[in-house]
């Protein structure tokens, strides 16, 4: 198979009279988005806080109609691109169509955008959640796996995106737990280290494959956590009453949404119903700070977190689609 950032002189031709290139001007955000997408909105806060750049978004047009196109994401402006979050190609297009667009303009950009780095960042896909049941949902998106596929990339996970709003009530706390802030980055260190043991988080699991725990752990700080600029003291420990660590809530705000950014029991309290009390507490804190909604996700196969986030009154509004290149 060919890897996504192959020689551009062995690339896939165009077809005949579409021409393929990245944006020259903000002003071409229009054209952009003639193609719906739930991250059609974010675009242009994205290119002037430096997550985008105009030249890792491209098109395929002809004759003035937008055929398709792709675009990278990052988390800190000056830092190498961290996700192909955006690929799209006409749905009116045959096929055949699509697959000769989608291929020309995923390999002529990334011949670009991904020059000098070594594994391509992953690719993420944001769906309905009945993705599967709408047709032309279906249809598209399995074009697009089906492509990748031939880049060399490979299914990760799909994942739930939750989100909670007001009105919705929140749990009463749980009786047997208090609650505190983390005392220094090397106590949450260690939670974190700890609460890798037997994750279900597919990322987490593929992680410490390569790594120790302690070693994935100081990389979710550095490359996440260390990065919200909300206060560390929503950041909570749950604590029961023999003073022991149960688990832990990080709630924040990304550059987007106020979010559980990460919630987890430690291996030897699960299984008796600490989860609820802890997501409480994290969804109590973002409300009485105000937020208007509060996003999370979980993986599809994460049963007993989508569960706990359904008892909360958590409702799935969208799906992401993630896959690698390795």
């Amino acid at each position: 198979m060919r890897h996504l950032t192959d020689d551009p002189t062995t690339l896939a031709d165009s077809p005949a009279d579409v021409t393929i290139r990245p944006l020259t001007d903000t002003d071409e955000l229009e054209l952009f988005n003639r193609i719906p997408y739930p991250l059609n909105d974010e675009l242009a806060d994205d290119l002037a806080g430096g997550r985008r750049r105009l030249d890792w978004m491209w098109v395929a047009v002809r004759d003035g109609r937008l055929l398709g196109r792709v675009a990278w994401w990052t988390n800190a402006e000056g830092a190498e691109p961290q996700q192909l979050d955006i690929f799209d190609v006409d749905d009116e297009l045959p096929d055949d169509g699509i697959r000769a667009v989608g291929a020309a303009l995923l390999e002529r950009a990334a011949a670009h955008v991904l020059a000098g780095v070594d594994t391509p960042p992953e690719f993420a896909r944001y769906l309905p959640g009945d993705w599967r049941d709408d047709p032309v949902q279906r249809r598209g998106t399995e074009l697009r796996m089906e492509l990748l596929e031939h880049t060399g990339a490979r299914f990760v996970v799909e994942r739930l995106r939750l989100e909670w709003t007001p009105g919705t009530p929140i749990a009463a706390p749980d009786g047997r737990l208090t609650f505190r802030p983390f005392t220094s980055d090397a106590e949450f260190l260690d939670v974190t280290t700890r609460v890798l043991t037997g994750t279900l988080d597919a990322h987490s699991v593929e992680e410490l494959a390569k790594r120790s725990p302690r070693e994935v752990a100081e990389a979710w700080y550095d490359d996440e956590f260390a990065r919200y600029t909300t206060p560390r003291e929503w950041w909570r420990v749950a604590v029961d009453d023999a003073g022991a660590i149960v688990g832990f809530v990080v709630p924040a705000r990304n550059a987007y949404h106020p979010i559980i950014a990460y919630l987890g029991v430690l291996p030897e309290h699960r299984g008796r119903g600490y989860i609820d009390g802890i997501l409480a507490e994290g969804t109590r804190v973002l409300h009485e700070a105000g937020a208007t909604h509060v996003r999370a996700s979980t993986d599809v196969g994460n049963v007993p977190m989508g569960a706990a986030f359904a008892r909360a009154g958590y409702v799935t509004f969208e799906r992401l689609v993630n896959m690698a290149w390795s």
